[in-house]
């Protein structure tokens, strides 16, 4: 029975294995098939059948694309790809990297200095011991112009908008002594993104060549940290002002305080708010640079010069006494001198002529005094010479001199000893009211007057020639503006082989009365050497102005087109300045 049964589990078993075998080819088989099928279906379906709410993307070229959407396709562009009004600086850059350094230790140097005295001003009132920096750096990278725009005008200014991107890595920390304890305040990890406008106005010929610089912002902005605004005020001011979008981090002693909750936030928004409403346009921060009626030579006064007589001259004809007269004229001055009448054969002659010098600037300059021999034919001899320097006068305070006629002003000149006769004049400085000084380009358009120097119911006409344009010669083009007015004749420099030349050249009239009635006649001339006598001199167009005008308007700035010149235009300036 034993083996009857062990026969029967053996068939069992066998029957098993057949049967488990035959299921697994079966379940392989039909998995297979319904991978198959499953990627025919799924094939098919994708193939053939499309949902309706899918929309073919529209493709445009990106000339055909708005600013904001380039902005957004392409963030890191420079400036001066987006807009083709702003320049390249690459230069600018590459001077800046270079310098770097250096400026970085000068402007350290001169954070240092300017705030240490205001840190000791401030301190006491909040009861700070002290406040001084541990360390002071901008960091080794420098900030980046990614293009500038400039605008032009007809007035004397530079316009410029630059754009400025800084990823600065500063380490600027300041130990404040307080209540016996010394915690350290440290700005760390600056991003600046700027793009303020700066006017430099007015421009003059005096270094660095313009009175102020002006900066502005023109979006609200994001400003820097409270240490800065609180204790460099100056500088932080200058700073602030470039930065619409500023990221930093601020520690207090190794702890980063704008990872408290809501202070970051707060601090950005405070300072943010403060200074759009100081420096947002069109409010400005103006930094002054240069006296303006310095710099600009204006006239500053009037030297009333009355020459009375000579005494004791010597003669310088053989046969016969001199023919003397006088020349007034101010040192540092392109006026022409003032003269008075010739007397003849005289050598104590009485004149009693008064005459009227405006002065630009009574610090350095002086009334030179010289006397002449007239000569019928030939050159003048002289006869002697003095100055008296205006600083040595008390304004509106009449002097009379009697200075001793000299050969020239050099005191080592041994022939300045010997006599040459005597002078006596009477001199009076009187300076314009400080409310007709020009302090500005905008206030030189406002009305002003004439100081009590010039004549009553007059006054004084400013003529000032800026540039010319398109100036052109048939036979050279070497261009000066000649001026007639009042049967005087003016002339600018001439500057050679020069198209679009630029004079900035001013001239003064005293007038009796206003010239309403009366026209200026300018010219402008071109003069050669070379060509010798067959076209030594040729016009290169003319114009006459009315000064009705000036006289009405106070100020006038135009550019003119010149008759006989094909596109020939002079950029003129006028200003009446009447007396009372």
């Amino acid at each position: 029975m034993s083996s009857k049964r062990r026969g029967g589990h053996r068939r069992g078993l066998e029957r098993g294995v057949k049967m488990g075998v035959i299921s697994t080819i079966m379940g392989a088989f039909g998995f297979g098939i319904g991978i198959t099928l499953g990627l025919v279906i799924g094939y098919f379906l994708f193939i053939y059948i499309q949902t309706s709410d899918v929309e073919t993307p529209e493709i445009r070229p990106l000339v055909d694309q708005d600013e904001p959407t380039l902005q957004r396709m392409f963030p890191e562009i420079p400036i001066w790809v987006k807009n083709p009004d702003h320049d390249r600086v690459d230069w600018l850059n590459k001077f800046i990297e270079l310098m770097w350094p250096y400026l970085d230790k000068a402007i350290c140097k001169t954070i240092l200095t300017t705030t240490e005295p205001m840190i000791k001003e401030q301190t006491p009132q909040y009861k700070i011991d002290e406040v001084e920096f541990d360390s002071l750096t901008l960091g080794s990278l420098p900030p980046t112009f990614q293009g500038m725009k400039v605008y032009t005008t007809d007035e004397k200014e530079i316009i410029m908008e630059p754009s400025i991107k800084w990823a600065a890595n500063p380490n600027i920390l300041v130990g404040i002594k307080a209540f016996g304890l010394r915690p350290t305040v440290q700005v760390v990890d600056m991003q600046v993104f700027a793009s303020p406008r700066i006017t430099l106005k007015p421009l003059v010929p005096t270094f660095p060549c313009f009175c102020k610089i002006l900066v502005s912002l023109m979006d609200k902005v994001s400003l820097l940290s409270v240490f800065l605004t609180l204790d460099a005020k100056k500088y932080a001011k200058i700073y602030l002002l470039f930065q619409p979008h500023v990221d930093f981090g601020l520690k207090l002693g190794g702890a980063d305080l704008m990872s408290i909750p809501g202070l970051y936030g707060f601090v950005q928004e405070f300072i943010k708010d403060q200074v759009a409403n100081m420096y947002l346009w069109p409010k400005v921060l103006e930094v002054p640079v240069l006296d303006p009626a310095k710099a600009m030579k204006r006239p500053v006064g009037m030297l009333n010069v009355k020459v009375i007589k000579a005494m004791k001259l010597k003669k310088k004809d053989l046969l016969g006494a001199s023919d003397p007269y006088a020349k007034l004229k101010l040192t540092d001055d392109k006026l022409p001198s003032k003269k008075t009448t010739v007397k003849h054969k005289n050598l104590n002659p009485e004149w009693n002529e008064e005459f009227n010098l405006v002065v630009k600037d009574p610090e350095v300059q002086a009334l030179e005094i010289m006397v002449f021999d007239w000569e019928s034919v030939g050159k003048h001899d002289k006869m002697g010479m003095n100055i008296v320097p205006l600083k040595d006068l008390t304004p509106e305070q009449p002097k009379t001199l009697t200075l001793d006629l000299q050969k020239n002003m050099d005191p080592n000149d041994t022939q300045n000893e010997k006599s040459r006769g005597q002078i006596m004049v009477v001199v009076m400085y009187k300076p314009f009211g400080e409310d007709n000084l020009p302090t500005d380009i905008e206030e030189v358009s406002a009305t002003q007057k004439a100081p009590e120097g010039t004549p009553e119911g007059g006054g004084l006409l400013v003529v000032i020639i800026h540039e010319g344009e398109d100036l052109e010669g048939k036979h050279h083009t070497n261009p000066s503006v000649r001026m007639l007015f009042h049967g005087e004749e003016r002339r600018t420099k001439p500057i050679k082989k020069n198209r679009d030349p630029r004079w900035e050249e001013e001239f003064t009239f005293t007038l009796e009365e206003p010239p309403t009635n009366e026209k200026m006649h300018l010219e402008v001339v071109s003069t050669s050497k070379r060509m010798g006598l067959i076209h030594p001199k040729e016009s290169l167009g003319y114009i006459d102005i009315n000064l009705a005008d000036v006289v009405e308007n106070k100020r006038i700035n135009e550019k003119y087109h010149l008759i006989d010149s094909k596109n020939g235009r002079l950029q003129v300036e006028m200003q009446w300045r009447a007396s009372g």
